[in-house]
Formats: structure tokens, C-alpha cells, sequence
């Protein structure tokens, strides 16, 4: 009950009222049955904007830092999404992503629609970077449709880092669904995983017109992150 009010009444209007999106293909998202629902991802705004403009309920396979995170923003941020009904996963541990799949496949068992960016974070720098192959596995075994997501805008508007978002229009567009029943029971095969996943990650970029980069993007960020530890290091032993 509380999703329907906050997205219909409290949250939901005021974003569409603020943001104004200009909305894409939204004929593409199924009216009933299960579905999953694939994005780039920019921006913290990504989490609000896509479902407020959805008319079905679509759950997200939530980081579960975003459940546990420290001070006032961190249980504000933990209680919308519980009360958003998002499910948190462990990313950490050589079994987070088989327990995400389980929890994906859970949702598209009920028969409804399933959110997922494939990146498995968000991008730093605006580029679309490799996707993970959790939504092709889902997507195979399940047997649903892929619907590709693009959000545009919304780097821009909050990129990492940024606290609160600038007031700035924005917009969504959904593909066309992607079909890969011809690849039922393959769901185990690296190759035929691969290729979905690829498949779906090219459509997201079709519709983003973001530059590809064809590596992972945390293993980018933590060199970045290595890079900038060792320049604090030098920095500090200069000093």
C-alpha cells in the first residue's frame, strides 16, 4: 500500500511536476506478466524517476549498502526502499550473485516486472560500460521478455557524489522487448550468455547514444580509486 501511495501521491507527482521527463516507448512495458526491465545507469535520481513514470509496480535488485548506510540520509534512504519494497543484495562474496539471481527469478516467478541495471553500479564518468551477465542468466531461464531502458539526463543532473539533484528536464526511453526464447536451456552456456547479455547492452546503448566501454565498470573505478590513494600517498609523504 505504501508504494502505490508514494508513487502516486506523495513522490510520484512531484518528480514528474519538478523533472518534467519526456517519456519514450513506454508502450513497450507490458501491461500485465513478468518482465524485466534493463537500464544504464547514471545517476541515484535513476532509482526514482524510471519507476514514478511506470504504471505497474516494478521492484529493484537493490545494493545493500543502500539498507545500511550511516546518519539521517541513511535510514531516510533505508526506509524508501523497504517501503518501496526493493530487495537488497549482498554484492560482496563469491555467491552475492547467485543469491541476486535467485532473488530476480523469485520476482519474475510472481509474474511481475523486474528492474536490473546491468553495469552493476553506476557510471562515474557518463560512459555505458560492460554489462553483467545476471540479467541475460534471468532472462534465459525465466523465459521473459528484456525490455531496454535508456535514461537520459541524469548524469547531468546528479552525477556521483552529488547530494541533491538539479531541476532539470530529463528523459526515458524504452526500447522495443528483446526476445531470447531461442536461447532456452542454454542459460549455463558462457558463450550463449554472453551474446544475450551483449545483445541487451547494445540496445541500451542504441537508445542512450552513451560511448561504450567494453570493460567492467567497478573494476574501472577501482583503479581509479588505487590511482588516486597512491597519488594521497606521495602527496602526504611530500608534505
Amino acid at each position: 500500500m505504501f508504494y502505490h501511495l508514494l508513487k502516486h501521491v506523495l513522490l510520484g507527482p512531484l518528480l514528474r511536476l519538478l523533472f518534467r521527463p519526456r517519456i519514450e516507448g513506454l508502450e513497450h512495458i507490458p501491461e500485465e506478466g513478468a518482465a524485466i526491465v534493463a537500464g544504464n545507469h547514471l545517476s541515484f535520481s535513476d532509482h526514482f524517476l524510471m519507476p514514478a513514470i511506470i504504471k505497474r509496480r516494478i521492484t529493484f535488485l537493490a545494493k545493500a549498502e543502500y539498507f545500511t548506510g550511516p546518519g539521517l540520509r541513511g535510514r531516510l534512504t533505508a526506509a524508501f526502499f523497504r517501503s518501496a519494497g526493493q530487495i537488497p543484495v549482498d554484492r560482496s562474496g563469491k555467491d552475492a550473485g547467485q543469491a541476486a539471481i535467485r532473488e530476480g527469478l523469485g520476482v519474475l516467478g510472481r509474474g511481475e516486472l523486474l528492474g536490473i541495471y546491468p553495469e552493476g553500479t553506476r557510471s562515474h564518468d557518463g560512459r555505458l560500460y560492460k554489462g553483467k551477465v545476471g540479467v541475460a542468466v534471468m532472462a534465459v531461464r525465466a523465459g521473459v521478455p528484456v525490455i531496454p531502458c535508456a535514461m537520459v539526463g541524469t548524469f547531468e543532473i546528479q552525477p556521483p557524489g552529488q547530494a541533491l539533484p538539479k531541476i532539470k528536464r530529463v528523459t526515458v526511453r524504452f526500447g522495443e522487448p528483446l526476445d531470447f526464447s531461442r536461447y532456452a536451456g542454454l542459460e549455463n552456456e558462457k558463450a550463449a550468455i554472453r551474446a544475450v547479455t551483449d545483445e541487451i547492452m547494445y540496445a541500451i546503448l542504441s537508445l542512450s547514444g552513451q560511448e561504450y566501454v567494453d570493460r567492467y565498470a567497478a573494476e574501472v573505478k577501482a583503479e581509479l580509486e588505487e590511482v588516486r590513494k597512491s597519488r594521497d600517498k606521495k602527496g602526504g609523504a611530500a608534505g
